[in-house]
């Protein structure tokens, strides 16, 4: 944070610094000034950030869309996941807010359990600091000002590489005209949020202040049978500081604060069907589960009823403070961005996804630590050659203690009876290890992970203005990226005792082996380094005053990592080394777009098709090993993804707005030629299942086999999204207060999509479409009071799909939240 207050020193150099030409000054957000999520029908002109300087969105040649926080509030889009209705290119999935992703375009994290090891290629980025920790994106959005969602690679202008689009995130600044803000929401499943904010002058026009709290209470929507009480719930508590010091007219320094707080019941997948896979029969759910006499409490998930027997838990703390100095040179503004922040995970998971003890614990609680500076340089003004260059340093460390406990029905569920005829226990034998609790019950591997990583990177762009209506924008990044890590596992038996899984040891005893099979200790040491330059060049042309056309290609990388989940193992249990690392992914962007308004600015209308070729695409992929819950990451050859997207906002008149956004996207594998086999190929023996085992030597008789997908869809990706909405108001008076009566709607649709790394039959999720609607009074003197309902026509839907460890098909999934209804009343002063 020293680079920040070095500035009040540099300052003294700006003085008498000739002035640039005007720039665009970003307003104080009016009422509604985000009217139709991009700019408002009637100006166009919202203003952004972008490029690293203030611009009007319209002018600024990056598909993108913006979404300020009146809208965020009426909408009830208070997380990234609620924007995913506004926004049909960004997609969310979240089993436990650990194992989150966010994709824009198709792309940005592999689809499964996440691994520390490897980047986002979605940035987010609060108040110009970047986000590493994807669980932060789970917490409720406080005191925002506007979201801007930039879509495709962004290295050349952000301090940390993202090759798939940033989530760039600016609250409200402190204000030197006293203010605040109150909002609060009720509603049905004990919904309760209540927002606050306040602003004003400590020291004259020198010493400003603003805190901003948030909280989030909701029981869960899935009743738990045998435990009590309801999964899925929310628990939300958040709080935020800024300091604005303002010592000279060309410096501010802000000083930021933030805490957030979460200990929901979560995260819950229920049962959603079964499928046959290639193991026996008598190895396969329906059987294993009767063997048992269990039965799930409903086979309709909307029923929203489970029987998971280990008490679940999403505890996590988010927080970190930040420093941020401009300091105005007169051509140009030097900033500096300095920032540590801190993540702590805490949770209780039942992976088994059933009410059998099958795995009673599985957790992973984790610690984060990051620190980063950026200092950067931006042309002010609009000149012949605008610039923006840049320096960023980032390193962050990763402490996790894994732990994974057995139960005494894993060994029913997760060994191999022998073949038939059975007998009454449903085993070859009497003494078969599928029929003896005692094989498994108690096993337990604690896992000790330790990730460090520093990146440090060059960057810079130019916009080169051929003419009026010309300009050529090349850029480039110069990026170092060093990762190291340490993966020990050691397992015990139930009595305690450390478990060996030497090759004589397994050959001298079935008991062994199918133990090591279940969870084999290993320990390894990754590590990963390597130096990229990446670059693109943009071309605009302005066709007309409100018609602005681009064209851009990128080349891209998303660095290498190291799987940090444990790694496959050879035949004589050793963990296969060369699976340790994962390459870079190599990005090759080209995009086409048109940004045009008409009507004196009454429609607006955006259009840009992109096609994107990644190589080395970093994938999830099964370890082989039975029951245990985690994949590793491996490299996909090729794949590619290209799309359509249109984003439209119209203004017939002064009372009524209109918004349609539409994307298409077509994401594919070009060539995966060992991916992990769908659940309905998968867990039988190689020979079986026609394919090479990728993890030779797993005892039991189940041997892991590698599948070609080539050509078939990635997962999480609809060819098909859209939004749409409208709003009309009318004139009304209460007492003596002016204001508009108002009713909205909003509505969002995604067609079918795969919820497998692999395409499955038994994981697509049907498409679906939601429709919420607001109607309320917006008082003049800064009230609001709507009732909302949101999934008005309560339609049943899956956020996600997974399968079951060990192939037995099961299938199990996290509904959608059902029709839910409320009030919000809101003030600003």
């Amino acid at each position: 944070m020293a680079l920040s207050l070095a500035l009040i020193l540099a300052q003294v150099a700006a003085q008498g610094s000739p002035p640039p030409e005007p720039v665009v000054q970003a307003p104080e957000e009016d009422a509604r000034a985000d009217t139709g999520r991009l700019a408002p029908a009637a100006t166009g002109e919202i203003v952004v950030t972008a490029r690293r300087r203030a611009e009007t969105v319209q002018q600024v040649p990056i598909a993108m869309s913006v979404i300020g926080g009146t809208t965020l509030a009426d909408t009830g889009a208070y997380n990234v996941n609620r924007l995913t209705q506004l926004q049909p290119t960004l997609q969310f999935y979240s089993t436990n807010p650990r194992n989150s992703a966010a994709n824009i375009r198709g792309l940005g994290a592999p689809f499964g359990l996440t691994n520390d090891g490897i980047e986002q290629g979605v940035g987010i980025y609060v108040d110009g600091v970047y986000y590493s920790r994807i669980a932060s994106a789970t917490f409720d959005f406080t005191d925002t000002e506007r979201i801007e969602i930039l879509r495709g690679p962004q290295g050349t202008l952000y301090g940390k590489n993202t090759t798939a689009g940033a989530i760039n995130i600016t609250t409200r600044k402190p204000s030197f005209t006293p203010e605040a803000r109150v909002e609060l929401t009720t509603g049905n499943y004990d919904f309760i949020q209540a927002k606050a904010s306040a602003s004003g002058p400590l020291v004259g026009d020198t010493l400003a202040a603003r805190i901003s709290a948030s909280v989030t209470s909701r029981r869960g929507t899935i009743r738990n049978t045998v435990l009590g009480g309801y999964a899925n719930a929310q628990d939300n508590q958040s709080v935020r500081g800024q300091l604005l010091w303002k010592p000279a007219a060309n410096l501010d320094i802000t000083l930021y604060g933030d805490y957030g707080h979460q200990n929901p019941d979560c995260c819950a997948q229920i049962y959603v069907r079964t499928g046959t896979t290639q193991r026996p029969l008598a190895r396969q759910y329906a059987a294993l589960a009767g063997a048992l006499g269990y039965r799930a409490p409903s086979t309709d998930a909307f029923d929203r009823l489970t029987d998971l027997d280990t008490p679940l838990r999403a505890r996590q703390e988010l927080g970190g403070v930040s420093l941020v100095g401009n300091l105005d040179l007169g051509a140009a503004t030097l900033t500096s961005v300095s920032a540590w922040r801190f993540w702590n995970w805490d949770p209780s998971n039942d992976r088994d996804f059933t009410g059998l003890p099958i795995t009673t614990v599985s957790a992973n609680p984790s610690q984060q630590r990051q620190w980063s500076q950026e200092l950067r340089i931006a042309s002010n003004g609009k000149r012949a050659i605008d610039y923006v260059a840049g320096l960023f340093y980032f390193h962050q460390t990763i402490d996790t203690q894994g732990l994974q406990v057995q139960g005494p029905a894993a060994s029913r569920f997760l060994l191999n009876p022998g073949n038939p005829p059975f007998g009454t226990n449903g085993c070859a034998t009497a003494t078969a290890n599928a029929c003896n609790p005692a094989v498994l019950n108690g096993l337990t591997a604690r896992n000790t992970i330790g990730f460090s990583n520093t990146s440090a990177a060059v960057f810079g762009k130019l916009t080169w203005h051929l003419t009026d209506a010309l300009s050529i924008a090349p850029g480039v990044r110069v990026n170092y990226d060093k990762k190291t890590g340490d993966y020990v596992s050691v397992v015990t038996t139930g009595t305690g005792a450390v478990l060996n899984c030497s090759a004589a040891l397994q050959a001298a005893s079935s008991v062994t082996r199918d133990r090591c099979g279940v969870l084999a200790p290993q320990s390894y040491r990754p590590d990963f380094d390597d130096w990229n330059v990446s670059g693109d060049v943009t071309i605009a042309y302005d066709v007309a005053r409100d018609v602005h056309a681009y064209a851009t290609y990128a080349r891209s990388y998303k660095s290498g990592g190291i799987n940090l989940s444990g790694l496959p193992l050879d035949a004589n249990n050793n963990p296969i080394l060369a699976a340790a690392q994962v390459k870079p992914e190599r990005v090759n962007h080209y995009e086409l777009g048109v940004k045009t308004q008409w009507l004196d600015r009454r429609i607006t209308a955006n259009l840009a098709a992109f096609w994107t070729d990644i190589g080395d695409y970093q994938a999830t992929v099964t370890n082989g090993q039975l029951g245990v819950l985690r994949g590793y990451l491996a490299n996909a050859e090729a794949v590619r993804t290209r799309g359509i997207e249109l984003d439209t906002a119209f203004r017939p008149t002064e009372r009524l707005n209109l918004y349609a956004n539409a994307a298409y996207t077509d994401a594919k594998y070009v060539r995966f030629t060992d991916a992990p086999c769908p659940p309905e190929l998968a867990g039988g023996t190689a020979a079986a299942a026609g394919q090479s085992p990728s993890a030779p030597g797993t005892p039991g008789g189940i041997s892991p086999t590698a599948c070609d997908v080539s050509g078939q869809r990635l997962p999480g990706i609809s060819k098909w999204a859209f939004s749409y909405g409208a709003e009309y108001t009318l004139p009304a008076k209460i007492g003596t207060t002016d204001g508009n009566a108002y009713l909205g709607f909003d509505g969002s649709y995604r067609s079918r999509f795969s919820s497998n790394p692999s395409p499955s039959a038994y994981t697509y999720i049907d498409g679906y479409s939601i429709a919420n609607f607001r109607l309320g009074y917006r008082a003049d003197d800064g009230w609001n009071a709507f009732l909302w309902l949101r999934n008005a026509f309560d339609q049943n839907y899956y956020e996600l799909l997974a399968t079951q460890s060990g192939n037995t098909g099961l299938i199990v999934g996290q509904p959608g939240d059902p029709r839910t209804y409320g009030v919000t009343v809101s003030a600003s002063f």
